[in-house]
């Protein structure tokens, strides 16, 4: 008896004047919802790009290999991977370059030899360089004691 009480109560609500409107609930969304852009991937591939591009806006870490299947590149790759929050917080923008014969640009003015590790401050010049491959944290601390970061953090920023 219970079940066809509460049965008979939500057939009268759902075909009463105040049962909500499904019809008009959807009219009066926005015909165009705000799609919330997808972030910049933290990695990306150097291609064409400039180190010019990047200057006063953020710092470059480039990963140079002769090939993406070069075992210090992919361990490479992994560990920025780990952390990536650690970069973005310090502005890095992480660029790789596993082609040598496409000679793009970044690899014409930074003339790596096989795989390295090359980390650009904001003011275009070059900070550090490696041989192997490096943690996060480690390249974070080197960034942490430049002079331009050294001033972010004084300013708040």
């Amino acid at each position: 008896m219970k079940h066809l009480y509460v049965t008979a109560l939500i057939a009268l609500f759902l075909t009463s004047p105040l049962a909500p409107d499904t019809a008009f609930a959807q009219d009066a969304l926005p015909e165009t919802e705000a799609v919330p852009e997808e972030p910049t991937p933290l990695i990306q591939n150097a291609g064409d790009t400039e180190l010019s591009e990047f200057k006063w806006a953020a710092r470059v870490l480039v990963v140079f290999a002769d090939s993406p299947l070069d075992p210090s590149y992919s361990d490479q790759i992994a560990l920025l991977e780990d952390r990536p929050d650690a970069l973005l917080e310090r502005d890095v923008v992480v660029l790789t370059d596993t082609d040598p014969a496409a000679r793009s640009p970044i690899r014409t003015a930074l003339r790596p030899r096989g795989f390295a590790l090359v980390v650009v401050d904001k003011d275009g010049r070059v900070m550090l360089r490696k041989p192997a491959p490096w943690n996060v944290r480690e390249i974070t601390r080197a960034i942490d004691k430049t002079p331009l970061r050294q001033q972010e953090l004084e300013s708040g920023r």
